[in-house]
């Protein structure tokens, strides 16, 4: 990958943006193809100076927050913004900072597991600080596996709602799931703990503005409540959560699912 890969995929997707798609005038005589920068900037909410160096190559350590602002003016897709993020990364821009703090643990303790083989069928998972289901019961699976929440490597509770498409049909109060799963995040603490702040610079240009604007609102997450899921196989189901932290186990949690009502109950007891 070129050194110039950031600014060239910036000034590309410019050109390819034309003014009516970002509601300006489409007409009079245009030197060249898409936006004109003074436009991008100004939809973008940067000047006009910075814009030139991004494009330049003159700078590359844009801040999560500009190429957050940027992707939206450009419209981009979940795709376009996880590229733009590795390119940030590799033009030494938004990568993973260095830190003291340990990573987040990848594995569960043998006795949580054990926990977790007794709750069968209950529907459950243990996550860790950043979001990431790293165990979980086979009736969370047959939850979760067919809505797509399962697919990433490591499946991530929060890139699935801000990133994948299919989060807005599973979550019919799309909205309120979101702002649970931000309130989740130990977010107050990402300036010490450099595993946190790549994944909230990540998500702030992923996620889009709506990730960018919950975690400045973020506020204490709610332990236990009741989520709606629209699942294709037994329609929609009323779950209500109740999370417990884990002691000594990296800011790990386990959280159970139940049935919010017998439809619900009923469904479950189907699916297993």
């Amino acid at each position: 990958m070129s050194d110039n890969a950031l600014s060239s995929f910036l000034r590309g997707r410019r050109e390819a943006v034309t003014p009516a798609e970002v509601g300006l005038p489409s007409g009079g005589r245009r030197r060249t193809p898409g936006l004109r920068r003074a436009e991008l900037a100004t939809i973008a909410g940067v000047s006009v100076e910075y814009l030139t160096r991004l494009e330049q190559g003159r700078d590359r350590h844009p801040s999560p927050q500009i190429l957050g602002a940027l992707a939206e003016a450009l419209r981009l897709s979940g795709p376009e913004r996880i590229h733009l993020v590795m390119l940030a990364k590799t033009s030494g821009g938004s990568g993973l900072p260095c830190g003291a703090v340990e990573p987040p643990a990848r594995v569960v303790r043998p006795t949580v597991r054990a926990l977790l083989d007794r709750l069968e069928p209950a529907p459950a998972y243990v996550a860790n600080r950043l979001g990431d289901v790293l165990a979980c019961t086979t009736g969370y699976e047959l939850l979760a596996e067919p809505v797509g929440l399962l697919d990433g490597d490591p499946p991530n509770l929060l890139r699935f709602v801000f990133t994948d498409p299919r989060a807005r049909t599973a979550y019919p109060q799309w909205e309120r799931v979101a702002s649970e799963r931000v309130a989740s995040l130990p977010v107050a603490t990402r300036q010490a703990d450099p595993h946190l702040a790549a994944l909230v610079d990540e998500l702030t240009v992923t996620g889009g503005a709506t990730f960018a604007e919950l975690v400045k609102a973020a506020h204490p997450p709610q332990p236990t409540g009741v989520e709606r899921l629209a699942h294709p196989g037994v329609g929609e189901l009323r779950l209500a959560y109740e999370t417990l932290e884990l002691a000594d186990a990296d800011d790990q949690r386990l959280v159970v699912l139940l049935p919010a009502d017998e439809a619900t109950s009923a469904a479950l007891a189907r699916l297993a």
